[in-house]
């Protein structure tokens, strides 16, 4: 039986300004935005090429504090190029990092190891991870 994570809630104070920060700026897809009364409103949105989602939000998902997710983690081919990516598109992004080593040796040195962290406009924690066979 495969178990498959498919949705991460991530606690914000302002869903707009979440939903075009996750939207414009990362290039995320909106599957839904959906509004249930006043009270009630879920935006689903999605990273290119993941099968898991982000659901951010008021009413139908779990009270959070705003800022509190730290660990989010994406995967992509290319750290350098991903890094450029968000700098073009305005997200405040800490440098090329290398965490640790490989164990064996990798077609790119920075597979596995090569990192970029940045923020949400809440403080939610992500990084950028490099596994090129991934791409």
């Amino acid at each position: 039986m495969n178990w498959t994570l498919e949705v991460v809630v991530v606690p914000v104070s302002d869903i707009d300004r979440a939903k075009a920060f996750y939207a414009e700026q990362l290039g995320f897809t909106v599957d839904h935005d959906t509004r249930m009364g006043d009270h009630v409103r879920i935006v689903q949105l999605t990273p290119p090429g993941s099968g898991c989602s982000v659901v951010i939000g008021r009413g139908a998902v779990p009270e959070m504090a705003p800022g509190s997710l730290r660990g989010l983690q994406l995967v992509v081919p290319d750290i350098h190029k991903a890094h450029a990516q968000l700098l073009e598109r305005g997200v405040k992004v800490s440098e090329v990092q290398v965490l640790g080593e490989n164990p064996t040796p990798t077609p790119d040195p920075l597979d596995n190891v090569g990192f970029v962290f940045f923020e949400d406009p809440d403080g939610n924690g992500w990084a950028v991870q490099q596994i090129s066979n991934r791409g």
